[in-house]
């Protein structure tokens, strides 16, 4: 990323790099994180039990870090809050016997989550400027414009709809049972959360390229280089 010095009057050049490879490590990361464990937790429920199905799960917790750590990849914080946040909702149901509980708990998450995004873009501090930090390096400076702070704000309004609608849509399944409800968590929440990134991403691009001083570039430089590891 390029940027000028920290004066407003400058003009910043924001590339954002690797984009197909940030898809790929988001879409890794899902299926690491909740499409293979409800896979799992689905089958292994009707053919073996629950705790045969949350021991699979904490399994498939510990094979996933274990192999990343064996091949030498990286070990995002994204992945281990994940990871941490699946094997608790797995001892929790295994300590309560309830399957009903693996699959609430995120739902409750969700409305946890929707509060916090809701709340930080009311109070004018949206958690999501803080959050695209972790993706693309953002010069403190363009954080100075009353235009980029409500984008974020739009954004975080965004993340809150989302998981609210995701609250509700894993709620709404459950009454239909705990294989509905994991069919909820392990595919519509998938769907639901890449629609949410690719509305958001976009309405951020559309409202940033039109902030006077700043202009965002897509980094097609390395695009023929090797390709980055997808690492969650």
């Amino acid at each position: 990323m390029k940027h000028a010095n920290a004066h407003p009057e400058r003009h910043l050049v924001i590339e954002i790099p690797h984009l197909r490879g940030t898809l790929a490590r988001a879409l890794v990361l899902l299926l690491e994180t909740v499409v293979v464990p409800s896979a799992l937790l689905a089958v292994l429920l009707h053919f073996a039990g629950l705790v045969p199905a949350l021991c699979a799960v904490l399994g498939w917790s510990v094979f996933v870090i274990g192999a990343r750590r064996m091949m030498r990849r990286d070990l995002p914080r994204t992945l281990l809050l994940c990871t941490g946040m699946l094997v608790s909702r797995a001892c929790f149901a295994l300590i309560t016997s309830s399957a009903v509980v693996y699959v609430l708990q995120p739902a409750l998450g969700s409305v946890v989550m929707f509060l916090i995004f809701v709340g930080s873009a009311v109070i004018g501090r949206p958690i999501t400027a803080r959050l695209a930090r972790d993706f693309v390096r953002l010069p403190a400076e363009l954080f100075a414009h009353r235009t980029v702070n409500r984008v974020f704000v739009e954004v975080a309004l965004m993340w809150g709809g989302s998981r609210l609608i995701d609250a509700a849509m894993t709620i709404g399944f459950l009454h239909w049972g705990v294989e509905a409800g994991l069919l909820s968590r392990g595919v519509l929440s998938t769907l639901l959360t890449a629609l949410t990134i690719a509305v958001c991403a976009g309405h951020g691009w559309r409202k940033l390229r039109r902030v006077p001083g700043v202009t965002l570039r897509m980094g097609w430089r390395n695009a023929a280089g090797p390709a980055p590891a997808p690492v969650g």
